[in-house]
């Protein structure tokens, strides 16, 4: 069967589920979604179910032209795909979290929990294995999307609170990280996994409930999700004394 006819097949099958899961008040107009994707067919069958429920779309083909796309068009999330014809997906990833806060759902055939790991090292919030059920891709970009939002909501509606401790100055409303040396960028997961813990200050948190409280509770990864941000959070801030591994627990801050 060509692409051609299997997208139509495809998108023909999926409509009536599409439309039937549709709730009211479930519309995601005005979100943008920027998908990185080299296969068309694959990109065409995303842009399709992502358009019918509200989106605006904007596909890339290479993750040159996906860097462009990003500049040019601001999108509320990216769907990446791992394998690029000229820039691998992790490296884009890790451009992305260096210029934008902005969420990256990973797209991959690579399905062990190896290269699952280094697609969230490189800062994707979450990743989805092909092939893929579409409903599935919709449903985790929109509960993505209504996380990062419910965040920037409670912050424009709360004073700007700066945290500082061990030579770091926090803005929560800014999302912004400060030390002796500059700002440090982190990625959204980062920064949330550190207020957290700063927050409950000596208290132990095990990764299972990590993993709840930062990622939420319909997150498809593992707890070794956790030992990632934490290692990364350890690089990017002095933080060998404060941010501490309570062994065969979990993780604790220590101002």
């Amino acid at each position: 069967m060509k692409s051609s006819d299997f997208f139509l097949e495809y998108c023909q099958k999926m409509s009536y589920n599409i439309r039937k899961e549709k709730q009211v008040g479930d519309t995601m107009d005005n979100y943008k979604i920027l998908i990185i994707e080299d296969e068309k067919p694959i990109a065409d069958i995303l842009k399709y179910g992502f358009v019918k429920e509200g989106f605006e779309v904007f596909c890339a083909y290479t993750g040159m032209d996906g860097m462009d796309a990003l500049n040019e068009n601001h999108p509320d999330i990216v769907l990446l795909d791992w394998m690029l014809p000229d820039v691998d997906g992790v490296t884009v990833c890790k451009h992305i979290t260096k210029k934008c806060n902005i969420p990256i759902v990973m797209l991959t055939a690579k399905g062990t929990i190896e290269d699952k790991l280094l697609g969230l090292e490189s800062g994707a919030d979450d990743y989805i294995t092909k092939p893929f059920d579409l409903r599935e891709v919709i449903a985790r970009v929109k509960t993505i999307i209504r996380r990062f939002e419910k965040v920037n909501q409670e912050k424009a509606e709360s004073e700007n609170t700066i945290i500082e401790v061990n030579d770091m100055r926090i803005s929560e409303i800014e999302r912004t990280v400060k030390i002796k040396e500059g700002s440090i960028v982190l990625t959204p997961k980062e920064f949330d996994l550190l207020v957290f813990l700063v927050k409950h200050n000596r208290e132990v948190f095990t990764r299972q409930v990590l993993l709840e409280q930062i990622w939420g509770y319909d997150f498809a990864g593992d707890t070794r999700t956790v030992d990632i941000h934490v290692q990364r959070l350890r690089k990017k801030l002095p933080l060998e004394e404060h941010l501490q591994t309570v062994f065969g627990v979990g993780y604790k801050y220590v101002s």
